[in-house]
């Protein structure tokens, strides 16, 4: 019976990122709540509650990059097509500007569902009592 709610606990950890649907940082703040008050009751809850809360801020700095990267083209975009409005009066928008909105949205797209599989799988693979490891994680909390 122990052993059945210790991989109860270690499901709710991982499962927990997905508050972060319901406030802002939730998929950080929830796992890592979750982990320090169950960390103590057992090494596997330890273990555990580490890879959520660091796969969680891996995630998330990743996402924040991707972000980053996407603002550049976005700016560019509006400039150019400002100045194709005042010359000609109206928006002429570049084939070069579609593909860089339809790349970086895909791409965004595709580690958004990456992070909600992950985060699905480590949910059924603690509660099976599987010790878990995500992929391309940093070790913030070791």
């Amino acid at each position: 019976m122990k052993k059945n709610n210790e991989n109860t606990n270690a499901f709710l950890i991982h499962i927990s990122a997905f508050a972060g649907f319901i406030f802002p940082f939730g998929n950080i703040i929830t796992p890592l709540i979750a982990w320090q008050t169950l960390k103590d009751r057992s090494t596997f809850l330890d273990e555990q509650g580490k890879e959520a809360v660091n796969f969680n801020i891996s995630y998330s700095l990743y996402v924040f990059i991707l972000t980053l990267t996407f603002i550049p083209i976005a700016i560019s975009s509006i400039f150019k097509n400002q100045n194709n409005f005042i010359r000609n009066n109206h928006f002429n928008f570049d084939i070069d500007n579609i593909f860089g909105f339809i790349g970086l949205g895909s791409i965004t797209g595709i580690v958004y569902l990456i992070g909600i599989a992950l985060v699905i799988i480590a949910s059924i693979k603690a509660k099976e009592g599987e010790n878990y490891k995500y992929p391309f994680t940093i070790k913030f909390i070791k």
